[in-house]
């Protein structure tokens, strides 16, 4: 083998051991350092109107970066409240009328067990008398191993939950912790923003620095594309559900298709959560006209959901909509409903790097040739 040839294979080796290297150094430190990246995010959203304070109000930066943040928290306060006022006197009338719809539930299904089940049972009961008495043995054991198989499932059920309870109280302090942290260093950075870019800057190669530039652009206007998207995605949603629940004439449809398009966060899950039980009810307690209307407002959010999310994830972020389309699959198969997430996160890092000539300049370093 040539000297070119190992001088090669020994640059890709360094190549992926530092690619390797940095990715489990990231992510150990983003563990004990995400409060500060947390922050570091919010400063780069509130930053325009931050400097938009300083030059056209003529306010220092650290009382621009003030009332940038009060404003802030008073409308995520402001909507939150209202969007709680609003579900709070939507659950109240839910709370009155899911009961007497409960109750009906629980008629029909006395009704459906004293008509169609046990005279099954009595059949069964009778044929089951007629077997051998090894024959009534072998059933009866296997129906105690379902019942048993089932009882201890439900069991490890209820107790992952109750062990669960004591983590997610000793999560609300460490909660409150990140989000002080996370308040206190936006405030900095975002202070002091401009001096941290120029230090940034003053640190990293010419070539380093041209090529992080792009990227980061690339990067910051995907996640505010990202952002926009994923709103736009549960607006087309709630607006979808609150029309056809207004068709169907449902009390409090405010309410419902505010829940809905919360619960819309959770990609292919989310509003069957609420619209697959909705439907079995209202076709087991005989509205079978209303189990239709619901069924097809389903069918109708779902497909919009399916043909919109491509296209407005490529159109907001800028990637072709197949490549898009082909990130989302790939992410959820490999991370379940993270990776609806990660996926186009991770094309939109590949493709900026692309356009940053970082893999071209990596190849080049690879075979030999001076980077330009």
């Amino acid at each position: 083998m040539s000297r070119t040839y190992v001088d090669r294979f020994l640059r890709f080796f360094l190549v992926v051991a530092a690619v390797v290297l940095g990715i489990i150094a990231a992510y150990y430190i983003s563990t004990v350092t995400y409060p500060f990246i947390i922050a570091f995010f919010i400063a780069l959203l509130i930053n325009p109107l931050v400097d938009v304070l300083e030059r056209k109000a003529r306010m220092p930066r650290w009382l621009a970066v003030s009332v940038t943040l009060i404003i802030l928290f008073a409308a995520v306060a402001g909507l939150v409240t209202l969007l709680v006022a609003e579900i709070v006197s939507g659950t109240q009338y839910l709370a009155n009328v899911v009961p007497e719809k409960f109750q009906t539930l629980i008629a029909y299904i006395e009704t459906f067990v004293a008509d169609q089940i046990i005279p099954i049972y009595k059949d069964l009961a009778g044929l089951f008398k007629s077997l051998s008495a090894t024959q009534q043995d072998t059933i009866m054991q296997n129906i105690q191993a379902v019942g048993k198989k089932i009882g201890t499932t439900v069991g490890e059920f209820i107790q992952s939950i109750l062990q669960n309870i004591p983590q997610l109280l000793a999560w609300l302090p460490n909660a409150a912790t990140v989000f002080i942290f996370s308040l206190l260093a936006t405030f900095f950075i975002s202070k002091d923003w401009h001096r941290l870019m120029r230090m940034a800057q003053q640190w990293l190669p010419t070539k380093a620095r041209t090529s992080g530039k792009t990227v980061f652009l690339d990067l910051k206007r995907a996640l505010f594309g990202f952002i926009k998207a994923q709103a736009t995605l549960i607006s087309i949603t709630t607006v979808i559900v609150l029309i056809g629940l207004l068709i169907l004439r449902v009390d409090y449809a405010i309410t419902i298709a505010l829940i809905i398009g919360f619960v819309d966060i959770l990609p292919y899950l989310g509003t069957g959560i609420v619209f697959v039980p909705w439907i079995i009810y209202a076709a087991v307690s005989g509205d079978i006209p209303f189990a239709i209307g619901l069924g097809v407002l389903y069918i109708v959010v779902l497909v919009q959901r399916q043909i919109m999310e491509p296209k407005v994830l490529s159109s907001s972020i800028g990637l072709d909509p197949l490549a898009t389309l082909i990130a989302l699959f790939v992410g959820f198969k490999l991370l379940g409903f993270l990776g609806l997430i990660a996926g186009p996160v991770a094309l939109v890092i590949i493709r900026t790097l692309h356009s940053a000539n970082v893999f071209r300049d990596i190849w080049r370093f690879i075979i030999g040739k001076p980077t330009s």
